[in-house]
């Protein structure tokens, strides 16, 4: 099963948890069990349109899935997703 590694500002609706094994076939099948197990977390992840919010980047094994397949992108039961919000700022 493949680990989704959940960024500080999302714990409280994983009860938590920096990390959750789920199920799937790629990155959006895993970024869907995830919601389906912790549905808090829909909102923060997904536009109604199902894309990924502009704000989120997620990578696979430390490579951006934007140059990869996207929510397409295949994973295997070794693989680590990694969700970290953007980060805006400065002056």
């Amino acid at each position: 099963m493949p680990t989704v590694k959940i960024p500080p500002v999302l714990r409280a609706e994983t009860g938590g948890d920096a990390e959750v094994e789920v199920n799937g076939e790629s990155v959006g099948d895993a970024l869907r069990a995830l919601v389906e197990a912790h549905p808090g977390t829909q909102r923060q992840l997904f536009a109604g349109d199902g894309a990924l919010n502009r704000y989120v980047n997620v990578y696979l094994n430390d490579e951006d899935v934007r140059v990869l397949e996207g929510l397409d992108t295949p994973v295997s039961g070794s693989d680590t997703v990694v969700i970290l919000p953007a980060m805006a700022g400065g002056r």
